[in-house]
């Protein structure tokens, strides 16, 4: 499985990035996500997957909190302003 971060606009998906070494036309499964925070508990993950969850993608928080990568913390303006 491979989660792919995109945008919802004008009724197509935008991905952020394009996935590595998938073939065209593969099926896929969207999920809405709405701004803000997200109750893990409707979604049916509890205090133990989430911790989980945090130690597996704490390798990445070095590269989320980089300087360089603030370019997506407003990505529909700049991709707007492209």
């Amino acid at each position: 499985m491979l989660s792919v971060q995109g945008i919802y606009r004008h009724g197509k998906i935008e991905l952020i990035e394009p996935p590595q070494d998938v073939r065209e036309e593969t099926f896929v499964i969207v999920t809405f996500l709405e701004r803000g925070s997200i109750d893990l508990r409707e979604r049916g993950i509890d205090e133990q997957q989430a911790g989980e969850l945090r130690g597996a993608l704490a390798a990445f928080v070095e590269d989320w909190d980089a300087p360089e990568m603030s370019i997506y913390d407003n990505y529909d303006a700049v991709k707007a302003a492209l």
